[in-house]
């Protein structure tokens, strides 16, 4: 192989000298790298943007007497490089013959950004036969990268039959047309992607490669639906449709009006009684904006005024949309959402005929690059039947959000799946984290069977647990259950869950356009305590930051919000706000038969002392009120960040229990953002660090006598099951679905062999050793 810094008369052909190839070639290549008004006539000559790519790999040729010319662009949804105009080559391989970065000697040279000369293509080791593009008599072979800075567009390509027919003359030459076509190509690559001319979006082929599709498992489930793109562009939801569609007077527009308001009341009541959370109005804005005179009376003057009635609506709604957009706090920008939500819903009303929306998510799978927590708490209320994202990750507050509502959700890396039209038949198996867009009707009652037998087992699965749980050498183990809604609560009470090990108390603050209430958060917990029955509730106060973002906290808008002012840092900051929620809990514990309370991210003794200082203080408010209060609940604090392992012997006498949330202790412990794909497979619950840390703190609770729970995604995972009671764990709290497999997994367990297993991995000191010795005790 070789590049422009090493051609020299050595790699001319054997049978030809200097002279002789110069004579055989006749080429001028001066008129080439001069001639800018043959390079501009091709701009602005061609008829579209095919026809430009078409007569610049024939001007290429030509120049260079060349006997294939072609051009290879860079498709950044699919990442592959795709020929995209040729002479020389069979025509019908445009568009089908496409190759990743660093494969084939095209490849190579996009990868690498230096040109790539081969005397005999075909015997390098890195070329790629295409039988499609009829290549085969081409010996000869030349690529120039098409680039900006670092910033890679294509190759541009040249083929002979002669072998060793192109030289330095010829690398300079292509060299120098590449460079002065690169601003041409590029907006011509840009022009195809817009406009979706490329034919590797042609939907047959689009369809064709997403056929199947591995994605990651963010929540377990099974649906088979028509697909919903959700669009995050105005036009898409206020697109256009002919007037003739639309009712034409003012009456028809009220009462369009009057059916998106009732529409809206009973979406609301839907939700109320799926999330209790939700007794605020979750489409509060909705009908704030129906209410506001301003809104409608615009509509109503454009009508007069000789408008359509669609019109008036996408012009006042397109018009309060670039307001919120451009407004400087974040949670104005929000409400654009809801004007977008709320003009699609009247737009749709207004129809003469009754047609299936297809914004509308009901009946369908939902593909999005990413949602906010209340936005998939709306999908819920329409029965999204599942969730494809191509963002984020499977530990991401929104998946465990999908988890409690049971929505089955992926995770794909795939951003041309948001280029799938609208209604595409799918499979989503999020079980195992597949995808099937178009599947065949094999494909379809393979599926089905295993779904049916899968509902068979999921009926077996909810099936109670047993009273106690023990190993098989009698060791008591206690299962609890980690709650996000309170509609988790009659599944865990089915299962006969020993108490509550985990209430995130977020949820409340995340779906609501401004902070509850104490009485509304008074409300959520005694509902909780209630239904419980005497057994032991563990709420852990606000955990907000991060991912978890409050939109109406202007002041919560920070660079790394992972590292900025969250959980109790943010309670201790806001100070009323953290007063509030402990009232509101002391008060609805009243009746609970052990109540506990936990603070999120303690990272000092001092943390933990100002939280307990802070319930003090609730309690002597709350008696000064004469209010009933529980007098005297356990106080905990949340093991998830590496600065407590040094202090923690002196933390557990601070504190009543420790809670460890492996997912976090996990994020901080290795500096890895959970969320972000590029770096997850940094993500090591089994780095020998976080195993031994894991450890440390078991054993420093055991020494002070107080309990330990580990509520994290670990404590349901099957290789580290038996880790934790070999490192002396015996309290697990886990989401309700997993409650019957580990069970299952620990009644045969012997403490013996989980002392042995935990030893085992705790002795290794490499992600490669431990990895090789776990093992999965099911």
């Amino acid at each position: 192989m070789r590049n422009a810094d090493s051609f020299g008369s050595e790699f001319l052909p054997q049978n030809y000298g200097s002279d002789g190839m110069t004579k055989l070639k006749n080429r001028d290549h001066l008129n080439l790298l001069c001639d800018i008004g043959e390079l501009a006539n091709l701009i602005i000559g061609s008829a579209d943007i095919q026809g430009f790519l078409q007569q610049t790999v024939e001007m290429v040729a030509r120049h260079l007497r060349a006997d294939v010319g072609s051009i290879y662009l860079y498709d950044d949804i699919t990442r592959d490089l795709v020929l995209q105009a040729t002479l020389g080559l069979n025509p019908s391989a445009v568009g089908r013959v496409r190759m990743k970065s660093g494969e084939g000697l095209v490849g190579k040279a996009f990868e690498s950004l230096k040109p790539i000369c081969e005397d005999r293509a075909s015997r390098h080791p890195d070329f790629k036969y295409f039988k499609e593009a009829d290549e085969d008599p081409f010996e000869s072979f030349l690529a120039v990268p098409i680039h900006r800075g670092n910033e890679k567009i294509g190759v541009l390509v040249v083929q002979h039959e002669y072998p060793g027919y192109f030289d330095e003359i010829d690398v300079m030459a292509m060299r120098a047309i590449a460079s002065q076509l690169t601003g041409a190509i590029e907006n011509a690559r840009l022009m195809m992607d817009q406009n979706h001319q490329i034919i590797s979006f042609r939907e047959n082929d689009l369809l064709e490669r997403l056929r199947f599709v591995k994605a990651k498992t963010a929540s377990g489930g099974f649906a088979y639906a028509p697909v919903m793109v959700m669009k995050t562009d105005r036009e898409s939801v206020l697109s256009y449709r002919p007037d003739s569609e639309y009712v034409d007077t003012p009456q028809g527009f009220l009462k369009a009006l009057e059916t998106t308001k009732q529409q809206l009341k009973d979406l609301q009541n839907r939700l109320a009684q799926r999330l209790p959370e939700s007794a605020a109005l979750i489409f509060e804005a909705h009908f704030m904006i129906l209410k506001d005179a301003r809104f409608v009376d615009a509509m109503l003057a454009r009508i007069e005024q000789g408008a359509s009635i669609p019109g008036a609506v996408r012009d006042v709604a397109g018009h309060y949309m670039t307001l919120f957009s451009s407004a400087p706090s974040v949670y104005l920008q929000e409400k654009a959402q809801d004007i977008k939500d709320l003009a699609r819903r009247l737009l749709n009303n207004l129809r003469k005929e009754t047609a299936q929306d297809l914004d509308h998510a009901k009946g369908r799978i939902v593909i999005a690059r990413q949602l906010l927590p209340s936005e998939l708490l709306k999908l819920a209320t329409e029965d999204v039947q599942g969730i494809v994202l191509v963002s984020g990750g499977v530990t991401s507050h929104v998946a465990i959000v999908a988890r409690s509502l049971k929505v089955p959700m992926v995770i794909a890396e795939r951003n041309d799946l948001l280029d799938l039209p609208d209604g595409t038949p799918m499979i989503l198996d999020a079980d195992i984290g597949s995808i099937y867009a178009a599947p065949s009707e094999a494909i379809i009652r393979r599926f089905d069977n295993r779904h049916q037998a899968e509902k068979s087992e999921d009926k077996a699965a909810a099936l109670p647990i047993l009273p106690q749980t023990k190993t098989r050498d009698g060791e008591p183990i206690k299962l609890l259950a980690n709650i996000n809604l309170l509609s988790e609560i009659k599944l865990a009470n089915d299962l006969n869950v020993e108490g509550i090990g985990l209430y995130r108390t977020e949820f409340p603050f995340l779906i609501r356009s401004n902070l509850p209430s104490e009485e509304e958060q008074y409300l959520v917990y005694k509902r909780l305590c209630d239904e419980m029955g005497g057994r032991e509730v563990t709420i852990r106060t606000l955990d907000t930051g991060g991912e978890k973002l409050l939109p109406y906290f202007e002041g919560t808008k920070e660079a790394n919000p992972e590292l900025g002012l969250r959980s109790i840092r943010f309670s201790l900051h806001y100070r009323d706000v953290f007063l509030q929620q402990l009232r509101a809990i002391l008060r609805a514990g009243t009746g609970a038969g052990k109540l506990k309370i936990v603070f999120p991210m303690i990272s000092a003794i001092d943390e933990f002392r100002q939280a307990r200082q802070a319930v003090e203080e609730a309690m002597v408010e709350l008696e000064k009120q004469s209010l009933p209060f529980h007098s005297a609940p356990a106080l905990g604090a949340m093991i998830e960040l590496p600065a407590v392992l040094d202090i923690i012997n002196e933390l557990a006498e601070e504190t009543d229990f420790f809670s460890i949330g492996t997912n976090d202790f996990i994020q901080y412990m290795l500096a890895v953002d959970r969320s972000n794909e590029k770096v997850a497979v940094y993500y090591q619950p089994w780095h020998p660090s976080v195993l031994r840390s894991l450890q440390r703190i078991i054993q420093a609770a055991v020494k002070a006598e107080i309990e330990v729970t580990v509520c994290g995604e670990m404590g349901h995972e099957p290789e580290f099951i038996p880790f934790f009671i070999g490192a002396g764990l015996r309290t697990f709290s886990v989401d309700p679905h997993f409650l019957r497999a580990v069970q299952s997994q620990i009644v045969n367990l012997s403490v013996t062999e989980a002392t042995a297993y935990a030893r085992t991995l705790l002795a290794e000191s490499t992600l490669e050793g431990i990895q090789s010795k776990l093992k999965s005790q099911v």
